[in-house]
């Protein structure tokens, strides 16, 4: 699995950021080892430069594999919970996918 791309927005990109959003992509590796490519991409962020408080952090991610392209968005009150559901999210549409491949 590849980490193509990771983007801030209206948020200044900071190491313990980049390496929470690693490490929280990185724990969807195992699912991916029977795909290749597999391509992420993630933007995390603020929805907008004047809002101060209240749901404001988001999170997308977009996984290309063989044959599907997933995505994810979450939008929280706090940007690790943003990130944390967006890979839940994608986690859960990849077991879908392999549980859909299996099947046929």
């Amino acid at each position: 699995m590849r980490i193509t791309e990771i983007l801030a927005t209206y948020l200044d990109m900071t190491d313990a950021i980049r390496d929470y959003v690693e490490k929280k992509v990185g724990s969807l590796e195992k699912l991916c080892e029977h795909y290749s490519p597999c391509d992420v991409r993630v933007e995390v962020g603020k929805t907008g430069e004047h809002h101060q408080k209240g749901k404001i952090w988001r999170a997308e991610m977009q996984m290309t594999i063989p044959g599907a392209s997933l995505r994810a968005e979450s939008i929280e009150e706090d940007l690790y919970a943003a990130i944390d559901s967006a890979k839940d999210d994608l986690r859960r549409q990849l077991v879908a996918h392999k549980e859909k491949l299996q099947s046929h």
